[in-house]
This record gives structure tokens, sequence and C-alpha cells, in this order.
């Protein structure tokens, strides 16, 4: 085999890594994340009193079903997350796909064959994380009676089933996500292995009637629920159950959705980044290309929805429960003090959901910059400088994370109310939800923060594009 052979297998090796960095990320982050909480609940039990665990036989069952809960979210966040990955890999493969199907490969083989990259480099994150969260364990164990976190005598245990169970359903979960994510090599017509094209044109995205149809459907079906839950929490406080599916299909329907509920988002957040060319031009990108800039918000939308929806509901649900025992002054103290702690361990969870989604958000906008030499190179040769190509790429930036920010405290907001209104409705009648407004603005410094920092290599990248090389890509 040549030297030349074996650098240009080299390249592409190293370009598939490059790709699939994100999705090793995000699947080390949700392992990592799973087996610290079943781990973590299995000290939290040995470390306490066996007769206080004796007495209360469901006390390990409720912290299990906890932290089950917050597992479920990492692995929903992160199944997006990767699927959005992957959406973004198959457009900037568009070209070699089709020749692929050119020379009589089956969209079927070639679909099967990114999946299959989906499962490796999942199993490969999960079992990062599944080290690191040993790691992190065992220390706790070896240095927390010294310390005074943990008492010393239990013998505690640093291994469960659950946790390899755990790796297991991160990778298949990277796995499905993978394949749901290429669905549009289906798409991809060997005739395309003659153009340039990588992403759907604005009327092609928004022709996916079907897609559309769906979404609607869950929206309204979902607004419905939610509607039914606060009205019928002013009765029971199960409504809470009818309330939660309604959050759950509204929600679902905005991410599959996100390529007709982002565009309008994305215009608004745009009018911020002033009339000027760059700005303007950036603007206008997010919205011709729809489907790439939903990609790379949706998931932080989903980031910032659940800390808000978590932090607005235990607030709105601290203000009713305060005014119920308006009469009981030492009960109000002692259920601030818990809700308290609460509202800091549970945002705290949900919080490693949103920095599972702002990986996301990152790898899209570098994978984005990556799949738009040619573009980047004609606006060179239009007479852009280096310096208007980085303040562009900075701008798509702030506008996606300004748009994501947005609807992700409006959404949260409504969520988190309506949790809070049918749980404790019967008890107070309707409120008007209770904003914590250290912990939004902590959610928009970490949204700045991660405009400024995302942008930060791919504008660098981008500022590096030679114009002739760019024009002069196949």
């Amino acid at each position: 085999m040549s030297v030349k052979a074996v650098g240009g297998r080299n390249a592409h090796d190293f370009a598939k890594l490059r790709d699939h960095a994100a999705t090793v990320i995000v699947a080390a982050l949700s392992s990592f994340f799973a087996v610290t909480l079943i781990l973590g609940v299995d000290v939290m039990v040995a470390a306490m009193d066996p007769r206080l665990i004796a007495e209360s036989g469901t006390f390990k069952v409720v912290l299990t079903m906890v932290a089950l809960i917050f597992i479920l979210i990492a692995l929903y966040v992160g199944a997006i997350v990767t699927a959005n990955t992957f959406s973004t890999i198959i457009a900037g493969r568009t070209r070699t796909i089709a020749l692929y199907r050119l020379i009589g490969a089956t969209s079927a083989r070639v679909r099967a064959r990114v999946a299959g990259e989906g499962l490796v480099m999942g199993a490969m994150g999960a079992v990062l994380g599944f080290a690191l969260a040993e790691l992190l364990i065992a220390s706790f164990v070896a240095f927390g009676p010294g310390l005074g976190w943990l008492p010393a005598g239990p013998s505690y245990p640093l291994f469960s089933p659950l946790a390899l169970a755990a790796v297991a359903i991160v990778a298949l979960t990277t796995w499905v996500a993978a394949w749901s994510g290429s669905r549009r090599v289906g798409a991809v017509s060997p005739i395309e292995a003659t153009g340039a094209s990588v992403e759907l044109r604005a009327e092609d995205a928004k022709g996916r009637s079907g897609r559309s149809v769906w979404a609607l459907i869950l929206i309204i079906v979902g607004i419905a629920l939610l509607a039914l839950g606060v009205i019928a929490g002013l009765v029971t406080p199960l409504a809470l159950l009818v309330s939660f599916v309604g959050g759950l299909l509204s929600f679902t329907g905005v991410a599959i959705g996100a390529h007709v509920v982002m565009p309008p988002v994305l215009r608004i957040a745009g009018r911020a980044l002033g009339r000027g060319p760059t700005g303007r031009l950036a603007a206008a990108n997010a919205v011709r290309f729809r489907e790439r800039s939903a990609r790379a918000t949706i998931g932080l939308v989903i980031g910032v929805t659940l800390v808000t929806m978590f932090a607005v509901a235990l607030a709105s649900y601290e203000q009713m429960s305060l005014a119920a025992f308006a009469q009981d002054p030492e009960m109000q103290a002692q259920l601030s003090e818990t809700l308290a702690i609460t509202t800091g361990i549970f945002t705290g969870l949900v919080g490693f959901s949103a920095v599972i989604a702002a990986v996301g958000m990152v790898n899209t906008l570098s994978l984005g910059v990556l799949q738009r030499t040619r573009e980047l190179g004609l606006l060179r040769a239009l007479g852009f400088t280096g310096a208007q190509v980085r303040a562009m790429v900075m701008a798509e930036s702030v506008q996606m994370t300004l748009a994501a920010l947005g609807f992700g405290l409006v959404l949260g907001t409504f969520y988190g109310w309506v949790a809070a209104q049918s749980l404790l409705g019967s008890q107070v009648g309707l409120m008007p939800p209770a904003l914590p407004w250290l912990v939004l603005a902590g959610v928009v410094l970490f949204g700045t923060v991660l405009a400024l920092g995302a942008a930060v290599a791919p504008a660098r990248r981008a500022i590096r594009v030679s114009p002739v090389a760019a024009l002069a890509v196949d």
C-alpha cells in the first residue's frame, strides 16, 4: 500500500473520529451520570442506620425510582443530541453516500453501517463513563469517612448489576439514536454525487408534511391534557399525572417539529444582531437552513426547559405550600429549609442534562463550519475579510443561543407552573408562577458563556479557510 493511500486512510479515520467526538462525549456523560446515581444510592443506603432502613422498607426503592427518573431524562436528552449529531454527519456525507449508492449500495446497507458507527462510539463512551463513575465512587468511599462525609464502619458497595445494565442501555440508546439520525440516507439519490448540496433547502424542509402533521397533533393533544390537568388539579393532586403526559406529548411535538417551530424564534433573535452585513447574513443563514439551525438549538432548548421547569415547579410549590400553611410559621420555616435543599439537588441533577445538550450544540456548530468550506470560501472570494467571517460565525452562535434560551425559559416556566398547579391547586386555587430569579439568572449566564465559548473554535477554523482552496473543494 502506498504512503499516499495510508495517509488518505488515516485522514479519513481522523475525520470520522472528529465527527463522532460529541457522540462519545455524550455517551460518556450519560453513562457517568447513570452509574454515579445508581452506585450513589447504594452507598447512601449503606451509610444509613439499618434500623431506619428496616422501618422504612421502601426507602431504597424511592431513592432508586428518583434516580431512574433523572437517568431517563439524561438518556432522553442524550438520544436527541446524538440523533441530531448523526443528522448533521449525514448532511456532510451526502456526496459520499451518493457515490456508495451509485456503485450499487442500498440505502438500508449504508444506514446500517452508519448505525453501526453509533453503536461502536456509544459503547466506547459508555465504558469510559462507567470507568470514571467507578473511580469517583471508589474515591468517595475511600476518603469520605476520613473527611466526615460518610460514617466509618459500614462496608460500602462499589458495584451493582444495575450499573452494567445502564452501560448497555446507553450504548443501545446511542445505536437507536444513530439509526434515527441516519433516516435521511434513504432520501440520498446517486445523482447527488455530482452536486454539492449537503443541507435540505428551506422549501424542502417546509415540505416535510408528515413530520409536521405529527408534531402538530402531539402539540395540540399535549396542550389539551395540560389544560385538563390544571382544571382537574383544582379537585385532586392526581391531576399531576395528566399534566405529566400532556407535557411529555407537547414537548415531544416541539422537538419533532423543531424545523417549523424554531425558525420564527430564530428570526426574532436575529433582530438583535444589528443591521450590518455580517449580522444580516448570520440571521438569514439560520432561517435559510432551518434543519441545521433546528438541530443546533433544540437540544439546548430541552436543557434550558428542564432546568427552568424544575426550578419554577419547586418555587411555585413552595409558594403554594407556604400559602396553605399560612397559620403555622414553624411549619413554613421547616418547609422552606427542606425545599431549598431539594431545589439545589434537583437543579444540579437536571443541570447535568443541560450540559449534555450544550455539548450537542457546540458539536453541531463545529460540524456546520467544517461542512461549509465552499460557502465560507465564496464569501472570502466576494470580499469578506477573515474578521467578518469570524463575526458571522459568532453571530450565528449568539442568535441560536438567544433563541434557545428565550424559548426554553418560556416553555420551562409554563411547564413548571402547570406541574405545581396540578399538584396543589386543590389546596390553594389558581396562583401565578413563582420565578426563582437566581436560578434563571444562572441559566442566562450559562447560555451567554456557551454562546461565546461554542463559537471560538469554529470561528478560528472559519478564518483559516483559503478562498482558492475552498472553491476548489469537490
